[in-house]
């Protein structure tokens, strides 16, 4: 019985070793992985940028629209002498210059 207890023990101090070696390789290596992953949220990859611009300019885009068939609209009216009409006309006017200078022309 005892020959059996020493290979057993043996084999078993080498199984343990190792699991001792990897948890002590996890152990060191834990902070740069935390480090790496913070990096990784805190920046702004070029793909990421790219979409987010191509969001904003999408939103500009429509709201000139929506502003564009709004100020049709309302010149309509203004011209049968609706005075509201033409205030809301005026203000997508000025609306529509100030996004025209964001939008890139095509």
């Amino acid at each position: 019985m005892t020959c059996l207890r020493i290979p057993i023990a043996l084999f078993g101090a080498v199984l343990l070793s190792g699991c001792l070696a990897r948890t002590a390789l996890d152990v060191v290596t834990a902070p740069v992985k935390v480090a790496g992953k913070a990096v990784d949220m805190a920046t702004t990859s070029k793909s990421e940028s790219d979409e987010k611009r191509g969001r904003d300019l999408r939103k500009r885009e429509e709201r000139y629209g929506k502003l564009s068939r709004q100020f049709a609209k309302d010149d309509g009216k203004c011209r049968e002498g609706d005075i509201e009409a033409c205030e809301r006309r005026d203000a997508a006017r000025s609306e529509m210059q100030q996004l025209r200078s964001t939008i890139p022309a095509p």
